[in-house]
Parts: structure tokens; sequence; C-alpha cells
């Protein structure tokens, strides 16, 4: 770690504004904001004039680690690999703190028990060893899976998980709603054909009659009593809202509709939207459009779902669209780690917050991370841009 860190002359995005700073950092925390004389004695130096100085970018829901490990249909790659390599990628990005969203679910890819389980126990055991980022896993939970409840518990009473959402993946409601979305969205990333997508079907139709709704309320009542927040995932009625809410979810990841973001903003719930569908200008699944929902107030927190570059993009998207700097940033730091409960350690540059910063500096248009620093000490810097 960098004992003692100066960074200088930069466009500072502070909660309420940008303003131009100096940012001094020292045993791992901001120390001080301002101007004047540089620091004495011995100081490491980043000279940030003509660049923005962010906080550290907080994704709560991104499941690209699946693709790192499968990035084809039964493809597997190692999981020590996938996941090392993948880190340098999301600290090229700006992200400092990542959720790994993980699904459990219908026994495909990644989302049956063991590969979960081994994927969770990989990320534990090299964060703990080493890591450039700081590391959580955001358990995403398919209400069909009836099996699963023994290893969700275990998980969150042993501390393994930090986040914890509901999913309803069943063809015909929710994001498969219009008739063969399902089947062609398993048939396209699940590489099987049609006759075994219809086996998939039948089998999660079969189940879903056997939801057993008092347990998955026992189970995220122990997420709450163990301080871990629970999202509910892609609301598309206001009702599907209450109930949502009924299980505990104070955060409704990717509404289908505005009529739903915006009521479930007004009953109190944290709108979080995906960063792809804002700089793709749409949903590729013909839902809401997110930037509908930021114009009106009703989106909260930005996340990189299945894409951490567009994360960075988003937040330039935003303000290019008439959305202050400051206000879009908080999208991607202050307002994660709010609704997960760590605003007072990450998520914003004050005094004595860790101290998680970037460098960011446009390069045609596209916003570049140049320095990656994650509690002081400069885990990634780029230098061959000619600027």
């Amino acid at each position: 770690m960098e004992s003692r860190l100066w960074i200088r002359n930069g466009s500072v995005v502070l909660p309420d504004g940008v303003e131009q700073a100096d940012i001094f950092v020292e045993n791992g925390r901001i120390a001080g904001i301002g101007g004047g004389a540089a620091p004495s004695g011995n100081v490491r130096s980043i000279d940030a004039e003509g660049a923005y100085v962010l906080p550290g970018l907080v994704d709560i829901h991104c499941d690209a680690i699946e693709k790192e490990v499968e990035p084809r249909p039964n493809t597997l790659f190692p999981m020590e690999m996938a996941f090392l390599q993948f880190e340098r990628k999301l600290a090229g990005h700006g992200i400092t703190t990542m959720y790994h969203s993980l699904s459990l679910g219908v026994g495909l890819s990644l989302r049956g028990e063991h590969l979960v389980s081994e994927m969770i126990g990989t990320i534990r055991r090299l964060a703990a060893a080493r890591s450039m980022i700081r590391h959580r896993v955001h358990l995403r939970y398919e209400v069909s899976h009836l099996t699963g409840f023994p290893l969700a518990e275990r998980l969150i009473r042993e501390g393994q998980i930090e986040y914890l959402s509901l999913m309803d993946h069943a063809p015909g409601q929710g994001q498969y709603r219009r008739p063969g979305a399902f089947q062609r969205y398993v048939m396209k990333n699940q590489g099987v054909d049609a006759e075994e997508c219809e086996r998939i079907v039948e089998e999660l139709q079969a189940r879903r009659a056997l939801i057993d709704w008092d347990k998955l309320r026992r189970l995220t009542g122990l997420a709450r009593q163990h301080g871990i927040a629970v999202a509910s995932h892609d609301d598309d009625t206001p009702e599907q809202a209450d109930r949502s809410m009924a299980f505990g979810a104070s955060i409704s990841e990717f509404p289908l509709n505005l009529e739903t973001a915006a009521y479930a903003t007004g009953r109190g719930m944290k709108i979080c939207l995906g960063a792809p569908n804002i700089v793709r200008g749409g949903s590729h699944d013909k839902n809401l459009t997110a930037m509908d929902a930021v114009r009106v107030g009703a989106a909260d927190i930005v996340c990189s779902d299945y894409h951490p570059a567009s994360l960075l993009q988003s937040l330039f998207g935003m303000h290019a669209d008439g959305i202050p700097l400051h206000e879009a940033v908080r999208m991607a730091t202050l307002e994660p780690a709010s609704a997960l409960g760590q605003a007072a350690r990450i998520g914003s540059i004050e005094p004595g917050k860790l101290a998680d910063l970037l460098v960011v500096r446009t390069i045609g248009g596209v916003p570049v991370v140049t320095d990656t620093i994650v509690e002081g000490a400069v885990v990634s810097q780029t230098r061959d841009y000619r600027m």
C-alpha cells in the first residue's frame, strides 16, 4: 500500500459537485481535499491536470465472471485463471468494488450448486490471499430452484455472500413473457437443441408449481438478519413490486417498464438499471429504456450487468444527456454503496473514507481510466496514450 499519495490538479467529482482540487491520501484513506503547497516528506505524486478524479466504481450486479469461466457453452476454463485475468480488466475499467453475481438456478452453465459453490470458494480464497480490487459476492437465487435452500442458508450464515436477489426466469412471465423468448435464450446461450430446450421448459414449469414461498421468505429474512441487502429482479407490475417488498426487497433490479420503476421508487425501493442499456440507448429485450427512468428520477443505481466496460461510459453518457456529472457518478458509487450499507467506507471522495480513486481522461469522447487506486495503492496505471 502506498503510505502517502498526492493527486494534484484534477477536476474532482465530489458528492455535490465538481471542483478543481488536490487530494492527499495517507495510510489508505483520504486525508484531505483542497489545494496549496505540496505535502512535505516522501509522497508519491500523480498529475491529474486535464483529467477528472472520481471515486472508485461500486458494481453491485455483474455476471460477467460466468462468461470468463465459460465463454462458450460447455467450454469451462480454470476458475483461478478466469478470476485473476478478469480482475485486471475490472481495475482497468475503474471498478474498485465488485459484487460478482452468481446464479443459483436450473443446473445449466455455472448456475448449478456445485459450480456456484466452487466459484464462491475461488473468489474468497484468491481475494483473501491477494487482490487488486475489493471482491464481494451477490447470490442470485432462482425461486424455482427447489434444492438450493441448504446451500443458500449456509452461505448466508458463514458470511460468504454480501447481497441476495430473487429471480424468476420461468417462461411466459417477467423477462421472458413474450412467446418463445425463454426458448430462444436457452438455445443460444446454453447450446441445446429444441428438444432439450422443451425438456428444460417442462422441468421449470413443474418446479415453479412446487415453490415454497414461505421458505423463500424465511431465506430473505435470514439474509436481512445478517445485514445482507435483498433485491428483486425484473419486476413488471406495481403489484409485483409490492410482492417483492413483502419479501424484504429494498432494491428493484431492472424493472421492465417505467410505470413499475416509478411506483417502486415511490414506495422507497432503490432502482438499479443496467449500464449497457444506457450506452446502447435501449434494452436488448425491448423492455424499459434506462434513460427514460433516469430523466424522470426513477433510477438510483447503475450497474454493469454483463459488460463491465459500460459502467464508466454510461456515467459520461448521462452527463452528455444533461445529467450533472456528480449526479451521474453517484449512481455508480455512493448510491450503490449506500444501498448495501457501505457508504461510511466507500463510494465518495470525502475525508476519512477509503481512498478508492480513479483518474479519468476522455479520448475521442470516450472516458478512459489511466490510474486506479484502491485503499491508497495504485493498482492499475496506463501511460500509453498520446494526450
